[in-house]
């Protein structure tokens, strides 16, 4: 079943290390990323305490948690249920979404930030006009006027993360997404304003915020079931844990491929974490940790910072097309 269908609704997500971290086995682990170890790209966990994944592959219930957050959308943009991607029920490792084919490259002339955890003879999808795209369904709802049109780059479907920092040290100010595979174009649409506006942790952002905001847009491929828990490589894989609490209730939590490394933690160190994160309380031992279902998963990342979104804009001399003399630059065709 897709995730939205007969009623399901999407489920919120945490995507970042938790509050009190000192990135020991069975520690609770760290808050709100600061600097340039934050949430990164949506880098963080999915999941935390109070929260678990349903059989669709998204969290049900609730629970704040620090970091990124996966929230259901509610009508911010394009919606669209898409393509659940849970763990099959078999064991073993299973390839559980089929890259597409579309690659989009980035502007040469623009420095931002990309990265990928994917394979390295694999082009890159993701691009900086998706964060152009970001930037200007944000700008747009923020003064009130006309969505952009419908952008150049891939429509395939993806999950995806929208994180959204703010000023020179980079603070998380949003940070939400799925696992459920979205069209791109819808998907950023509707997790932009989400990310923005609805992370529960974070007041709305306002047009103040905007020129010290950076988007961050992940996208999520190559998701693997695997049997050991101990399969996957620090800062090549993101992992989604299932685990039974002590409560007899089934929980998930997720860190994404840069997490990890970014913390300096090694294979234990992560797992722990993320069962703190996930709400298990209990003592943590290698028993138990041999229960953990586990999928790994690569991502690929890009950053902008307004700057570099404006330096853009310019650059390509695009055309105002919705009579508002800042951007974004209406061109989309």
């Amino acid at each position: 079943m897709a995730a939205g269908c007969c009623g399901v609704k999407k489920q919120k997500l945490s995507s970042s290390p938790p509050s009190g971290s000192g990135g020991g086995g069975g520690a609770s682990s760290s808050s709100h990323c600061s600097g340039e170890s934050q949430c990164r790209a949506g880098e963080l966990g999915l999941g935390g305490a109070g929260t678990r994944l349903n059989g669709l592959g998204g969290l049900a219930g609730g629970g704040s948690g620090s970091g990124c957050t996966l929230s259901p959308p509610q009508g911010c943009g394009g919606g669209g249920g898409g393509i659940s991607l849970s763990p099959p029920p078999s064991c073993g490792v299973g390839t559980l979404l089929s890259l597409p084919a579309a690659a989009t490259s980035p502007s040469p002339s623009l420095p931002s930030t990309a990265s990928s955890s994917s394979p390295s003879s694999r082009k890159m999808v993701v691009s900086a006009e998706m964060c152009c795209f970001c930037f200007d369904v944000l700008y747009c709802h923020l003064y009130g006027y006309q969505q952009p049109r419908t952008p150049r780059f891939t429509n395939e479907p993806y999950p995806l993360f929208v994180t959204w920092k703010i000023g020179r040290d980079k603070r998380l100010r949003g940070c939400i997404g799925t696992f459920s595979a979205m069209n791109l174009h819808s998907g950023l649409r509707e997790y932009t304003l989400t990310s923005a506006l609805k992370d529960s942790r974070f007041p709305p952002m306002t047009r103040d915020e905007l020129p010290r905001l950076f988007c961050s847009v992940s996208l999520l491929t190559n998701f693997e079931d695997v049997c050991d828990y101990l399969d996957w490589e620090v800062g090549v894989h993101g992992i989604r844990i299932e685990f039974i609490n002590e409560k007899g209730s089934k929980r998930t939590a997720t860190y994404l491929p840069e997490v990890a490394k970014e913390q300096g933690w090694d294979h234990i160190q992560t797992i722990d974490s993320l069962l703190r994160k996930g709400g298990y309380k209990a003592p943590i031992t290698n028993e138990f940790r041999k229960t953990i279902k586990l999928t790994r998963y690569r991502s690929e990342k890009m950053t902008l910072s307004y700057a570099e979104y404006l330096a853009h804009r310019q650059h390509h001399h695009f055309q105002n097309g919705i009579g508002h003399p800042l951007p974004p630059y209406n061109h989309y065709s």
